[in-house]
């Protein structure tokens, strides 16, 4: 899926008609049909009034309609009467909220049973719809990248947008160019492979008799010892792939022995009174610290963060959150005597056992760090979480 910005002026006309909801959602129950209300007005005053009559204190998603019948904004709120409100404060709210109600003709929401349903069905709408407002001057949600090891003879680390599936391996995706291309220059310093471009010849040690023995290497990295020197016979070829593979098994998880030498090296500098060394150290352990943790993270939702988990909106009702990979996959309400049949068969096709995924896809990994992200906050609900055995037990039986 792209990721680039849908153009305002292109924008297709969704919602020209009465206003009867977003659409369908694989983060409520099939048969759920939320209350959705619509507000028309040419001014924001009247606009505000309506918020005040109407405005519920629930969680749900809201939208901003311009007068070209273009979805030009959607957000989430925990209280939609509160959130929609703020938009009407000039003294306290931000340019950008200024903006967006200042176009808005028509403003509508739709309630969520809780406040991840929220948080799902605006992320669900975002990378649907890609309204104008939410796309805009945000880059890290326009485009993710990947961090790759690949480019022969003389492999190396490094960044792109679209992987070719020719890498010796491909890791992510990330939404911070700034932190992935960092870390890949670290990464590169410290296991000693290339950076240079794709036009400059290899010259392993091993080829010495086809070139010049006074041919020098073509960056200073060489001279400075944060490259093998491939290119200038620094190296052999079996040497050069030593780092490659150990490159390649940080980044796998298998050997993160880097984080501890680093770690120590700054220690050590820090109580030599070496403080401009220590501050270097440092800028290397937390750009690496950053890549192993992101990576961490996205291994651990991809092989295991597999569960259902149950939770009890502000609705009064319960709600079935069938988590797989770390991806919200499905939502049902629990089993009954009439419905354990198909919540069972729901189960069966949410917890295949397929091979994970090597890499998630870029719109995967956004559900990935909002789940990751919710139970950072509420560590507390993990000890609600059903396995998939007993899920399925409760369907056996249902009381």
């Amino acid at each position: 899926m792209s990721r680039a910005p849908t153009d305002g002026k292109r924008q297709p006309r969704l919602f020209a008609d009465d206003f009867d909801g977003f659409g369908p959602s694989r983060f409520r129950p099939a048969d759920e049909e939320p209350p959705v209300r619509e507000l028309r007005g040419k001014r924001p005053s009247k606009l505000k009034r309506g918020v005040k009559k109407h405005g519920p204190k629930l969680p749900g998603v809201y939208g901003m309609i311009d007068n070209r019948d273009r979805l030009i904004y959607v957000g989430k709120a925990k209280n939609l009467r509160s959130r929609l409100l703020s938009y009407f404060r000039e003294n306290s709210r931000d340019p950008k909220a200024g903006k967006i109600i200042s176009q808005t003709r028509r403003l509508v929401w739709e309630q969520c049973g809780d406040e991840l349903a929220a948080l799902l069905r605006e992320l669900e709408l975002i990378q649907r719809i890609r309204p104008k407002y939410n796309v805009q001057g945000v880059p890290g949600f326009q485009r993710h990248h990947y961090l790759c090891i690949g480019k022969p003879p003389a492999a190396f680390v490094y960044i792109t947008a679209k992987p070719t599936g020719k890498e010796l391996a491909v890791y992510g995706p990330f939404v911070k160019r700034w932190r992935s291309d960092d870390a890949a220059r670290r990464l590169n310093d410290w296991f000693k492979l290339r950076d240079c471009a794709d036009t400059v010849a290899m010259n392993f040690a091993e080829q010495g008799e086809l070139f010049d023995h006074d041919r020098a290497a073509k960056c200073l990295r060489f001279e400075l010892g944060t490259c093998s020197g491939p290119c200038a016979g620094g190296c052999t070829q079996k040497d050069y792939a030593v780092g490659v593979r150990a490159a390649k098994a940080f980044l796998d998880g298998r050997n993160r022995s880097l984080l501890k030498v680093l770690r120590e090296q700054m220690e050590a500098a820090a109580a030599a009174f070496e403080f401009e060394k220590a501050t270097s150290l440092r800028d290397k352990l937390l750009a690496v610290q950053w890549i192993d943790d992101r990576l961490t993270l996205l291994r651990h939702a991809r092989d295991q963060n597999s569960f259902v988990y149950p939770l009890t909106g502000t609705d009064g009702r319960s709600r079935w959150y069938l988590i797989h990979r770390g991806e919200v996959q499905a939502v049902a309400y629990p089993p009954t005597a009439d419905t354990a049949a198909g919540v069972a068969r729901l189960l069966a096709a949410t917890f295949t056992d397929h091979p994970a995924p090597a890499v998630l896809s870029d719109v995967a990994v956004d559900s990935v760090l909002l789940v990751a992200g919710w139970f950072r906050k509420h560590a507390d609900e993990r000890s609600k979480l059903l396995t998939r055995a007993r899920a399925q037990a409760e369907c056996a039986g249902p009381e």
